[in-house]
Protein backbone atom coordinates (compact mmCIF):
# COMPACT_ATOMS: atom_id res chain seq x y z
CA UNK A 1 0.00 0.00 0.00
CA UNK A 2 1.19 3.62 -1.29
CA UNK A 3 2.03 6.43 1.39
CA UNK A 4 -1.18 8.24 -0.29
CA UNK A 5 -3.39 5.25 0.37
CA UNK A 6 -2.43 4.58 4.12
CA UNK A 7 -3.00 8.40 4.44
CA UNK A 8 -6.68 7.85 3.38
CA UNK A 9 -7.21 4.59 5.38
CA UNK A 10 -5.71 6.19 8.43
CA UNK A 11 -8.27 9.13 8.11
CA UNK A 12 -11.01 7.07 7.40
CA UNK A 13 -10.32 4.87 10.23
CA UNK A 14 -9.74 7.95 12.73
CA UNK A 15 -12.81 9.63 11.63
CA UNK A 16 -15.04 5.79 12.52
CA UNK A 17 -12.84 5.93 15.86
CA UNK A 18 -14.20 9.72 16.56
CA UNK A 19 -10.40 11.12 16.67
CA UNK A 20 -10.09 14.41 14.81
CA UNK A 21 -6.76 14.46 14.07
CA UNK A 22 -4.74 17.35 12.87
CA UNK A 23 -2.27 17.75 9.47
CA UNK A 24 0.34 17.76 12.11
CA UNK A 25 -0.33 14.65 13.52
CA UNK A 26 -1.99 12.84 11.06
CA UNK A 27 2.26 13.24 9.60
CA UNK A 28 3.75 12.34 13.07
CA UNK A 29 1.37 9.38 13.30
CA UNK A 30 2.09 8.13 9.56
CA UNK A 31 6.00 9.51 10.24
CA UNK A 32 5.74 7.09 13.58
CA UNK A 33 4.35 3.77 11.38
CA UNK A 34 7.63 4.33 8.69
CA UNK A 35 9.87 4.41 11.88
CA UNK A 36 7.94 1.34 13.18
CA UNK A 37 8.57 -0.57 9.82
CA UNK A 38 12.27 0.76 9.50
CA UNK A 39 13.78 -0.46 13.20
CA UNK A 40 11.53 -3.42 12.98
CA UNK A 41 13.93 -4.99 10.70
CA UNK A 42 16.56 -4.80 12.93
CA UNK A 43 15.01 -5.02 16.53
CA UNK A 44 11.85 -6.99 15.86
CA UNK A 45 9.50 -4.89 17.24
CA UNK A 46 6.66 -6.60 16.00
CA UNK A 47 5.54 -9.82 14.26
CA UNK A 48 3.08 -7.81 11.62
CA UNK A 49 5.00 -6.64 8.56
CA UNK A 50 2.58 -5.62 6.09
CA UNK A 51 2.50 -1.92 5.91
CA UNK A 52 -1.68 -2.11 6.11
CA UNK A 53 -1.72 -4.77 8.80
CA UNK A 54 0.49 -2.42 10.53
CA UNK A 55 -1.71 0.22 10.46
CA UNK A 56 -4.78 -1.56 11.36
CA UNK A 57 -3.50 -3.62 13.82
CA UNK A 58 -0.94 -1.08 15.60
CA UNK A 59 -2.11 2.77 14.37
CA UNK A 60 -5.89 1.92 14.78
CA UNK A 61 -6.19 -0.17 17.04
CA UNK A 62 -4.18 2.32 19.41
CA UNK A 63 -6.37 4.66 18.40
CA UNK A 64 -9.38 3.13 19.30
CA UNK A 65 -8.33 4.23 23.05
CA UNK A 66 -8.23 8.07 22.44
CA UNK A 67 -11.88 9.20 22.77
CA UNK A 68 -12.50 7.23 26.11
CA UNK A 69 -9.51 8.04 27.29
CA UNK A 70 -10.70 12.04 26.17
CA UNK A 71 -13.80 11.44 27.69
CA UNK A 72 -12.47 10.19 30.93
CA UNK A 73 -9.77 12.80 31.57
CA UNK A 74 -10.92 15.60 29.89
CA UNK A 75 -8.47 17.80 27.75
CA UNK A 76 -6.37 18.56 31.00
CA UNK A 77 -2.53 17.82 31.70
CA UNK A 78 -2.31 14.05 33.28
CA UNK A 79 0.40 11.88 33.61
CA UNK A 80 -0.37 8.74 31.47
CA UNK A 81 2.29 5.28 31.90
CA UNK A 82 2.56 3.00 29.23
CA UNK A 83 3.17 -0.71 30.68
CA UNK A 84 4.77 -3.29 28.19
CA UNK A 85 4.50 -0.69 25.89
CA UNK A 86 7.13 -2.72 23.44
CA UNK A 87 7.31 -0.77 20.02
CA UNK A 88 5.40 2.38 21.79
CA UNK A 89 1.89 1.13 21.29
CA UNK A 90 -0.56 2.38 22.38
CA UNK A 91 1.89 5.11 24.21
CA UNK A 92 3.48 6.97 21.37
CA UNK A 93 -0.62 7.05 19.66
CA UNK A 94 -1.75 8.77 22.87
CA UNK A 95 1.60 11.38 23.19
CA UNK A 96 0.39 12.86 19.78
CA UNK A 97 -2.96 12.35 19.56
CA UNK A 98 -2.74 14.21 23.43
CA UNK A 99 -0.47 16.80 23.77
CA UNK A 100 -1.24 17.42 27.25
CA UNK A 101 -0.45 14.15 28.37
CA UNK A 102 2.87 13.27 29.56
CA UNK A 103 3.28 9.77 28.45
CA UNK A 104 6.07 7.69 29.91
CA UNK A 105 6.70 3.82 27.97
CA UNK A 106 8.13 1.47 30.01
CA UNK A 107 9.66 -1.54 28.92
CA UNK A 108 12.08 -4.22 30.09
CA UNK A 109 13.15 -4.96 27.26
CA UNK A 110 16.52 -1.85 26.05
CA UNK A 111 15.88 -1.93 22.72
CA UNK A 112 12.05 -1.11 22.88
CA UNK A 113 12.69 1.88 25.46
CA UNK A 114 15.60 2.88 23.20
CA UNK A 115 13.24 3.05 19.74
CA UNK A 116 10.79 4.84 21.64
CA UNK A 117 13.53 7.50 22.80
CA UNK A 118 14.39 7.91 18.92
CA UNK A 119 10.58 8.29 18.44
CA UNK A 120 10.51 10.76 20.61
CA UNK A 121 13.18 12.67 19.22
CA UNK A 122 12.59 12.08 15.26
CA UNK A 123 9.32 12.92 16.08
CA UNK A 124 9.59 16.33 18.60
CA UNK A 125 7.54 14.53 20.97
CA UNK A 126 8.32 16.20 23.75
CA UNK A 127 5.57 14.84 25.87
CA UNK A 128 7.42 11.25 25.49
CA UNK A 129 9.86 9.40 27.48
CA UNK A 130 11.05 5.62 27.15
CA UNK A 131 12.13 3.89 30.08
CA UNK A 132 14.05 1.54 29.91
CA UNK A 133 12.33 -0.57 33.39
CA UNK A 134 10.64 -3.50 35.16
CA UNK A 135 6.88 -1.73 35.80
CA UNK A 136 7.56 -3.25 39.38
CA UNK A 137 10.58 -0.55 39.99
CA UNK A 138 8.43 2.35 38.88
CA UNK A 139 7.81 4.54 41.75
CA UNK A 140 6.95 7.60 39.75
CA UNK A 141 3.13 8.72 40.27
CA UNK A 142 0.53 8.56 37.04
CA UNK A 143 -2.58 9.52 36.62
CA UNK A 144 -3.25 6.80 34.25
CA UNK A 145 -1.59 3.43 33.86
CA UNK A 146 -2.79 1.68 31.08
CA UNK A 147 -1.75 -1.64 29.10
CA UNK A 148 -2.43 -2.98 25.45
CA UNK A 149 -2.11 -6.97 25.62
CA UNK A 150 0.69 -7.01 28.55
CA UNK A 151 -0.66 -9.32 31.04
CA UNK A 152 -3.57 -10.98 32.85
CA UNK A 153 -5.55 -7.80 34.89
CA UNK A 154 -4.22 -9.26 38.16
CA UNK A 155 -0.40 -9.26 36.90
CA UNK A 156 -1.04 -5.79 35.55
CA UNK A 157 -2.53 -3.90 38.86
CA UNK A 158 -0.33 -5.69 41.09
CA UNK A 159 3.00 -5.08 39.25
CA UNK A 160 1.68 -1.39 38.72
CA UNK A 161 0.54 -0.46 41.32
CA UNK A 162 3.58 1.31 42.82
CA UNK A 163 2.75 3.82 39.82
CA UNK A 164 -0.69 4.80 40.80
CA UNK A 165 -1.15 8.29 41.98
CA UNK A 166 -3.11 8.48 44.65
CA UNK A 167 -6.86 9.25 42.29
CA UNK A 168 -5.08 7.53 39.67
CA UNK A 169 -7.02 4.37 37.36
CA UNK A 170 -5.84 1.61 35.33
CA UNK A 171 -6.83 1.35 31.68
CA UNK A 172 -6.85 -2.46 29.96
CA UNK A 173 -6.69 -2.47 26.81
CA UNK A 174 -8.37 -6.46 26.07
CA UNK A 175 -9.54 -8.68 23.36
CA UNK A 176 -12.77 -10.79 24.20
CA UNK A 177 -14.45 -9.62 27.42
CA UNK A 178 -11.87 -11.19 29.94
CA UNK A 179 -14.59 -12.53 32.86
CA UNK A 180 -12.32 -15.22 34.28
CA UNK A 181 -9.53 -12.28 34.78
CA UNK A 182 -11.92 -10.05 36.06
CA UNK A 183 -13.09 -13.08 38.55
CA UNK A 184 -9.63 -13.16 39.78
CA UNK A 185 -9.15 -9.49 40.57
CA UNK A 186 -8.76 -9.10 43.89
CA UNK A 187 -10.81 -6.93 46.15
CA UNK A 188 -8.72 -4.65 46.46
CA UNK A 189 -9.56 -3.42 42.77
CA UNK A 190 -12.60 -3.43 40.91
CA UNK A 191 -13.49 -2.28 37.51
CA UNK A 192 -15.93 0.47 37.18
CA UNK A 193 -16.40 0.81 33.32
CA UNK A 194 -16.02 -1.56 30.60
CA UNK A 195 -15.94 -0.09 26.55
CA UNK A 196 -16.94 -2.22 23.94
CA UNK A 197 -14.37 -1.09 20.90
CA UNK A 198 -14.63 -1.51 16.85
CA UNK A 199 -11.39 -0.91 15.23
CA UNK A 200 -11.96 -0.25 11.38
CA UNK A 201 -10.46 -2.98 9.16
CA UNK A 202 -10.18 -5.34 12.42
CA UNK A 203 -12.09 -8.63 12.12
CA UNK A 204 -11.46 -9.43 16.37
CA UNK A 205 -13.26 -8.24 19.15
CA UNK A 206 -11.80 -5.73 21.32
CA UNK A 207 -12.69 -3.73 24.75
CA UNK A 208 -11.45 -1.37 26.79
CA UNK A 209 -11.53 -1.80 30.93
CA UNK A 210 -11.05 0.94 33.62
CA UNK A 211 -10.34 -0.47 36.85
CA UNK A 212 -9.25 1.35 40.19
CA UNK A 213 -8.43 0.41 43.89
CA UNK A 214 -11.37 0.19 45.45
CA UNK A 215 -12.52 3.11 47.45
CA UNK A 216 -11.03 5.55 45.43
CA UNK A 217 -14.02 6.37 43.65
Amino acid sequence: MSGPDLAAALDRGAQALGVALTAGQRTQLLDYLALLAKWNKVYNLTAVRDPQEMLTHHLLDSLAVIAPLRQQRGEGAFKLLDVGSGGGLPGVVIAICCPTAQVTCVDAVAKKAAFVQQVAVSLGLRNLTGLHARVESVRQAFDVVASRAFASLVDFTTWSVGALAPQGVWVAMKGKHPDDEIAALPPTVEVFHVEQLRVPGLDAERCLLWLRPRGHA
